[in-house]
């Protein structure tokens, strides 16, 4: 049995280069990948049914967007590799839901890039990356 690491994406060039380390890690330890892309989003607030219903449909756009833009792309470039690439996107508090992820897949390792998409969103409201390190049960490595 093979382990298995988690790959956070965002789009963004820290998020391709912890791909790139995850991918040299799998290779050596003959480990299987999950590539993941979590949309932010939170579900407590109160909608009306219509804005239920455009919310719904948004949802399911980014859902695709994440796929076609991202995950499809990198699962593409390394069909080739020999490695078992799986991927998944979901919504959530981007930490919370990487370590339900890691625990739903049953991940030994965690890459993330140090820097993500939104710079200016870390710096205001606080680093997705430092709250998965203090939250993951398993190690997280934070490509620079």
């Amino acid at each position: 049995m093979s382990d298995k690491i988690l790959v956070a994406l965002d789009g963004s060039e820290g998020g391709k280069r912890a791909l790139k380390a995850a991918v040299n890690h799998a290779k050596l330890t003959q480990s299987d990948l999950v590539l993941t892309y979590v949309i932010d989003w939170s579900p407590y607030s109160f909608h009306t049914p219509e804005e239920l219903a455009e919310r719904h449909q948004r949802r399911e756009s980014e859902i695709q967007r994440a796929n076609d833009t991202v995950l499809r792309a990198e699962t593409s470039a390394l069909a080739d590799s020999g490695l078992s690439v799986e991927s998944v996107v979901r919504h959530g508090k981007i930490a919370e839901t990487l370590v339900e992820l890691a625990a739903e897949h049953d991940v030994s390792q965690i890459y993330i890039g140090k820097l993500g998409e939104s710079r200016m969103h870390s710096m205001i409201f606080g680093s997705v990356t430092a709250a998965l390190v203090q939250t993951s049960s398993v190690p997280v490595t934070v490509v620079p």
